[in-house]
């Protein structure tokens, strides 16, 4: 079988290697779709933690190819979605059943372990998720994704009828934007790119903010918008989906007085903001990182939205184009969702 690996920086070398034998406990899965994030890129770029060489690719999914143990909810041709994370099950976090932050975890692709972007991969029955009918194969890996804006949502404890801003219109603030409607909350999403703006409109965002970073956030027309939307108490629950500072300092200043805010976008830059801010508002501040194995509920979620599912991946690129797609992943150019990858075998 074939593996695409990540030797270098900004070099991947395609491999033959033998097809994997799986363990107890685990299957052997045909690989149909890889949707890539900046994660990927950055690993692709020799600028994150893991260490090369990798193969890359933790949203994924494929077809059952071999079940060595029967199971009484599979069987060898399901199409699954796949959970990339390995927790330990001894850490804190892990006693307390929040294994998505778990000290020790590795994850597919992207630590310790090499990942989907191979013909075929083995990983543990406990890690799949049966993709429904009505979710079309190609869209199945974005469950992943699905999952962890499900995760941050769901920490921010949202109650039907109350206001939440996305900070934020890439992929992950999109689905939190899907899935805070389908909950019956009302959405206005904010990003710095106009097309990103009129994209969160196609994911039930009842409208948009905006932001020109080189201008402080709210600027008149924002805070008009803002406060006529919220009566002038500001949103109660506000997601930051960026990983910019000034974005989460931007969450802190829109949100209603003991409100919450959620910060699921991740970078290594630092962040300040005045002492008084949070016990002065009140505010919780919520942090939020991967899903305590929501990959199931995210397909159903996807399955009731196809449309916006399919509108999500712009770009779609075959197994053999691996480094076409990670450069156009860097240009940004005509990206507004997310890349897919076709693996072999798969029609494009």
């Amino acid at each position: 079988m074939r593996a695409a690996c990540t030797i270098a920086k900004e070099t991947i070398r395609y491999e033959e290697r033998p097809v994997p034998v799986p363990a107890p406990g685990q299957a052997l899965i045909r690989v149909e779709t890889v949707t890539l994030c900046g994660t990927d890129l950055h690993i692709w770029e020799d600028d994150y933690a893991t260490e090369l060489p990798m193969v890359q690719g933790h949203e994924f999914s494929g077809v059952i190819e071999e079940l060595p143990v029967p199971h009484p909810e599979l069987a060898v041709g399901d199409r699954v979605a796949v959970s990339p994370i390995l927790a330990c099950g001894s850490c804190h976090a892990c006693s307390v059943g929040r294994t998505n932050a778990c000290d020790r975890m590795s994850v597919y692709g992207c630590y310790d372990v090499e990942g989907a972007l191979t013909e075929l991969i083995a990983v543990p029955v406990t890690k799949l998720f049966l993709v429904p009918e009505a979710l079309p194969s190609h869209l199945a890996a974005l469950c992943e994704p699905a999952s962890i804006a499900m995760q941050a949502v769901n920490r921010g404890r949202p109650v039907a009828g109350e206001k939440a801003l996305v900070l934020g219109s890439g992929p992950i603030g999109l689905l939190c934007t899907l899935y805070l409607t389908s909950l019956g909350i009302e959405v206005v999403a904010a990003d710095t790119v106009p097309e990103r703006c009129a994209f969160a409109v196609e994911f039930g965002a009842v409208d948009t903010v905006l932001i020109d970073p080189a201008v402080p956030f709210p600027d008149p027309r924002q805070a008009e918008l803002l406060a006529t939307w919220t009566s002038g108490h500001g949103p109660s629950l506000v997601f930051e989906a960026t990983g910019m500072p000034d974005s989460l300092n931007n969450a802190l200043q829109a949100v209603a007085t003991a409100g919450r805010v959620v910060a699921v976008g991740i970078s290594d830059r630092e962040v300040t903001f005045s002492m008084r801010t949070l016990p002065v508002k009140d505010i919780d501040l919520i942090g939020s990182r991967n899903s305590q194995e929501l990959i199931g509920v995210a397909a159903e979620l996807l399955s009731r939205h196809t449309r916006q599912a399919e509108s999500l991946i712009t770009h779609r690129f075959p197994f053999d184009r691996l480094g076409g797609a990670f450069e156009t992943m860097r240009s940004r150019t005509g990206l507004v969702g997310k890349i897919a990858i076709d693996m072999p075998g798969v029609a494009s």
